[in-house]
């Protein structure tokens, strides 16, 4: 875990309850955002006109998506460094503040409170996980304050209002590419899907699934579920080993995914897994071991992918970070990071209805996951590709446009 200021600790232990008890009942001191009556965030004014220009980040520093929130936050202040080295935006210095919410919802929402109310940021980094994402947009977008998410690709997210955005591709793209790769490209007809219940990603995911396979001519042999958190998946796997399946589709995250692979080897079901975004993080591996191997997922980037820009990215990161190869939420960190102040610089203020008109417009914007335009729905068409898991690592397999 990276960068958080050097009092957070102490800050979360000592005094972050007794605040939010009373940002949720009485709202601010001062001026600019606050709360009425109902603990929701006024229309907010620009910030402060001198000093940093500050930008929230919400994230699952710990919890059970937690890789997400550290890589996320990691290719973001890798950002940050490089932007204010070359001088900041608006003649300023950009600060970045980041909140945990532990991989909860509910924390989610808090903390996007805290970091409007209290901090008084000018711009928020949504979370990895849609749900989180989905649980604190209202406050954002309530509070006129721009909230841009890295990698929620569930369509409700931006659904919550017009100052909400998103950098990535969205899932009824993402389902739909994987179905057409197992049914196309690996040639299989049936399939069955394990979703977590929990998980707006998962259950949406596995929606888009299910239509573009059905329409295709595959058959859906089996619809299973659990829950995030669940460690024994033998009785789910089990039904499914009985419909003989010859590709399990499990939309989750990787904390589970692991366990389900070898849980499902040890019964003998021998199906291709496929999954989304939400498998890409080292734990994948470490878990499933053998069990996974062969198994694809789609994702933002392939870290084999010999395009220069990608490639500088990664010697940048390798450097900063001990040498560790960057996962997909830390290219998208990095991105969202950028396209925020590059934003703010177009904009030429910090106030969030002005912010939120260059965010509209954005077109053409080079990142390093691909160029982001944002469409009308704010959201971006970004290009996918399929990964392998191969010798436990992850190897390019397919990419598809938009």
């Amino acid at each position: 875990m990276t960068h958080f200021r050097s009092v957070l600790n102490c800050f979360n232990l000592l005094v972050v309850a007794p605040i939010l008890v009373g940002v949720l009942a009485v709202g601010c001191q001062g001026g600019g955002s606050g709360t009425g009556g109902s603990g929701e965030p006024k229309k907010s004014g620009g910030g402060a006109s001198t000093g940093p220009i500050k930008i929230g980040h919400f994230a699952s520093m710990t919890g059970g998506t937690a890789n997400f929130g550290q890589s996320c936050d990691k290719g973001a202040r890798l950002a940050i460094q490089e932007i204010n080295a070359a001088g900041g935006v608006l003649g300023r210095p950009v600060e970045l503040i980041t909140e945990d919410d532990r991989s909860q919802s509910t924390e989610a929402r808090t903390s996007a409170l805290k970091l409007i109310q209290q901090d008084k940021v000018v711009a928020l980094i949504g979370e990895v996980a849609s749900s989180n994402s989905i649980a604190a947009a209202p406050v954002a977008q309530q509070a006129q304050i721009p909230m841009v998410s890295p990698a929620s690709t569930n369509p409700e997210v931006t659904e919550k209002g017009d100052y909400i955005f998103r950098i990535c591709f969205i899932d009824p793209f993402q389902g739909e590419v994987m179905a057409k790769f197992g049914y196309n490209s690996l040639g299989k007809k049936s399939a069955a899907i394990f979703t977590d219940v929990k998980s707006a990603y998962s259950v949406g995911l596995a929606k888009y699934f299910k239509e573009t396979f059905t329409q295709l001519g595959g058959t859906i042999t089996a619809e299973e579920a659990y829950s995030a958190k669940d460690i024994e998946f033998k009785a789910q796997l089990t039904k499914i080993r009985g419909t003989n399946p010859e590709i399990l589709f499990v939309p989750g995250y990787y904390e589970e995914v692991g366990l389900i692979a070898r849980q499902a080897r040890e019964l003998g079901l021998s199906a291709v897994m496929l999954g989304g975004d939400g498998w890409d993080s080292p734990k994948t591996m470490e878990v499933g071991g053998a069990a996974i191997e062969g198994a694809y997922f789609s994702n933002h980037y392939a870290s084999d992918d010999p395009n220069p820009v990608i490639q500088d990215f990664i010697i940048k990161f390798k450097a900063a970070h001990g040498g560790e190869v960057p996962d997909a939420m830390a290219v998208l960190g990095y991105d969202v990071l950028r396209l925020v102040v590059d934003a703010i610089g177009r904009a030429g203020s910090t106030e969030g209805p002005k912010i939120r008109d260059a965010l509209a417009a954005t077109k053409d914007f080079p990142g390093v996951s691909g160029s982001i335009t944002i469409d009308a729905l704010r959201n971006a068409r970004k290009a996918l590709v399929v990964l392998k898991i191969e010798n436990g690592a992850l190897k390019f397999a397919e990419r598809v446009e938009p």
